[in-house]
């Protein structure tokens, strides 16, 4: 989101000063593109595809960054590296250091130990070019939402930062063969663009964040800024008009599920196409050029830099804005907050040439290695929970409670389980026992590694979350994007082959939130969750709702793994607590939204009520578990002593309204010890 040195201001000689005058339709065009990503962010609606500002913006860096190098080489043979990355660090490091240091102060404020613990690791991954990797190495079905992320914004710089280290070195290295140059980046923007299509509706998170698939973007620039400077191609007046349609039409239009991928292909074509004709005199530049695009465009980065924190810590601050006329004082202060930057940090330090590298250079470090340590320190000491008083503390500790030991866990290359997590629970050795289920197994995983650790039975967990563990039926969910509601089927119709082969499985365990899918909505804090069942093609289920359809699911699920395993186990699921959240009960004790004893009647409902919710999905439980088709094993005697309660001992068991948290596993865990053993019934 950077926009490179393109004045004359310094004296440059031949090609290169030609190449690099200062044009302001490309500031305009900046404009349109920070716009986009910042009032989309706000939520002004009609802007649903206003997130390919970014596309945008790469393009824009390409090709003046591209423009920067490429003539450099061509005017003196060489890329002068230690020149190049110094104005690379004054143009970026003070705006950054500032906005890190603002948000570090009031994340310690408003933040809970288990989110600002999170933001320590991504302080730290921001500040070494790295936050696009943390950010999609956490993308999953219990990661920190965006909402409690205040450097989220912050992996497109590093995508940026990525490429500055990328591109030098590479011209450098590709000029050794003469002739090689050209072509060879024109291979790796079509290896990056087709890997980008192909691989999006597999791994959507690992298109969006990381480097190697958003290089075509950047190159598009690149390879544009070499054209025009060796004059392989020509404007055309009517180039721009398209690409400010294409643009336009993205922005307004492009939706987020399944991008980057090929949408990305019209925001990307829309501005390469405007760039193309940049420096032309023609109704649409001069557009762009007005004073307003320009200067939106001259505090561009500074802009992006500060509106995601502002966003992101006022709202959750104040547990979302009260009207779109908060929204907008908010708005407003971060375009203060980005002019202030720009006027007072970005600009003067940019070009306070009085500052020598050597001086500046030190300086970056110095405050470098403060904000690395500051994140550090954040992150060792698991969010610095004493800033909380005692009362506030209890519900804290559940909300960190869910992290569980993935250090067993591992993705098969080959083989029956190819491409599917497993995690390996018990002693080493062939898995006896075999647990699949979604996300109310992933609660539980700690408990059952402790608990096959003391049965010693060696055995494997297969979780994915929101996705049923049922053969034949499919989903569509609110919650999922399509691509993962078709990944849960492939996923499963997988498992279905692979179980009949795991020789060495003697019982398997079912984990599901079965009320949910038998209902088809969430209940209380989550009701706005719907998941639609429908029969999988050439599963051969029929069925006139979705209930029946769960039941007949289930029960064809379990008839064949009675034939792959010959015991089946159904865990009855912990019973729902409707209200209840740890992290929005620690907010509003620690932002002093509501007292304990207002705050009291979330924590518990009463039995019948909540018997009544999971009636439908157990009308074919209890007949299997009669005809001994299944065992079922009930957490509810504990969990409902008198009324059902996150409460075990004083203590909240519970994560959310679903979910137990690591505390409830382990409290839970010898209900599963005759699985474990094989005693049941004995």
């Amino acid at each position: 989101m950077s926009r490179p040195d393109i004045s004359t201001s310094k004296p440059l000689s031949g090609a290169a000063a030609r190449h690099l005058a200062y044009r302001p339709e490309i500031d305009g065009l900046r404009a349109f593109s920070v716009l986009s990503v910042v009032l989309y962010h706000f939520g002004v609606p009609g802007l649903d595809g206003g997130f390919v500002g970014v596309d945008i913006f790469f393009v824009i860096s390409g090709f003046l960054i591209g423009g920067l190098l490429w003539s450099e080489l061509r005017e003196t043979g060489r890329i002068d590296l230690g020149r190049f990355y110094m104005r690379r660090m004054r143009r970026l490091a003070p705006a950054f250091f500032a906005m890190a240091i603002a948000s570090s102060v009031f994340a310690w404020l408003v933040l809970l130990p288990f989110e600002f613990r999170e933001f320590g690791k991504s302080l730290i991954a921001a500040t070494v070019w790295l936050s696009n990797v943390q950010f999609w190495r956490e993308a999953g079905y219990f990661d920190v939402a965006a909402e409690s992320k205040p450097l989220l914004h912050t992996w497109s710089l590093s995508v940026e930062e990525q490429f500055y280290v990328f591109l030098p070195l590479a011209l450098l290295a590709l000029r050794i063969v003469r002739g090689a140059t050209i072509p060879a980046l024109i291979l790796i923007w079509l290896v990056s663009a087709v890997a980008c299509i192909a691989m999006t509706p597999t791994y959507p998170e690992a298109t969006f964040f990381l480097f190697p698939f958003r290089a075509w973007e950047l190159l598009t620039g690149v390879l544009l800024a070499i054209a025009l400077r060796n004059q392989s191609i020509r404007p055309w007046p009517g180039l721009s008009w398209i690409g400010l349609a294409l643009v336009a039409v993205s922005i307004i239009a492009m939706r987020s599920d399944g991008f980057p991928g090929w949408q990305a292909i019209l925001p990307v074509a829309g501005a390469a196409l405007i760039l193309a004709n940049a420096g032309q005199d023609n109704l649409a530049n001069r557009l762009l050029a007005l004073k307003g695009p320009v200067f939106v465009g001259l505090i561009s980065y500074s802009l992006y830099l500060w509106h995601w924190p502002v966003l992101i810590l006022s709202r959750y601050w104040r547990d979302g804005y009260a009207s779109p006329f908060e929204a907008a004082g908010w708005l407003a202060l971060a375009t203060i907050l980005a002019i202030l930057s720009w006027a007072l940090v970005e600009r003067p330090l940019r070009h306070a040439h009085w500052i020598g590298a050597p001086a500046f250079l030190g300086g970056s470090i110095a405050v470098g290695l403060v904000v690395l340590t500051f994140g550090g320190l954040i992150y060792v000491r698991d969010g610095v929970a004493n800033r909380f008083p005692p009362e506030v503390r209890a519900h804290i500790d559940a909300s960190q409670d869910f992290l569980q030991d993935w250090s067993r866990c591992d993705t098969a290359a080959s083989g029956p389980l190819a491409g599917i997590e497993t995690c390996d629970i018990g002693p080493e050795g062939a898995p006896k026992v075999l647990i699949w289920g979604d996300s109310h197994l992933r609660a539980l995983m700690d408990g059952l590694a402790l608990a096959a650790d003391e049965a010693g039975t060696p055995g494997m967990i297969i979780w994915r979350g929101g996705c049923p563990p049922l053969f034949g039926v499919a989903k569509d969910e609110s919650a999922s994007t399509p691509s993962q509601d078709a990944s849960c089927l492939r996923a499963n119709n997988q498992l279905e082959q692979a179980f009949a082969q795991m020789d060495s499985v003697e019982r398997i365990l079912l984990v599901g939130r079965w009320s949910y899918y038998a209902e088809g909505t969430g209940i209380g804090r989550d009701a706005a969750n719907l998941i639609t069942l429908r029969p999988a093609p050439g599963s051969g289920l029929q069925a006139d709702n979705q209930a029946v359809l769960f039941d007949l699911a289930l029960e064809e699920t379990v008839k064949t793994l009675n034939d792959d395993f010959g015991e089946v186990h159904v865990l009855r699921q912990v019973p729902e607590i409707p209200d209840y959240s740890s992290r929005e009960v620690a907010r509003m004790l620690a932002h002093g939204r509501a007292s304990p004893s207002e705050i009291t009647a979330t924590f518990s409902a009463k039995s019948e009520t909540l018997a009544a919710r999971v009636m439908g999905a157990e009308t074919c439980l209890y007949p299997m578990a009669t005809k001994g088709l299944i065992t079922l094993i009930d957490p509810w005697p504990r969990l409902c002593p008198e009324r059902c309660s996150v409460m075990m001992d004083g203590k909240p068991v519970y994560f959310d309204n679903n979910h137990i948290n690591n505390a409830g596993a382990r409290a839970l865990r010898d209900l599963f010890m005759p699985f474990l053993t094989g005693t049941v019934g004995s």
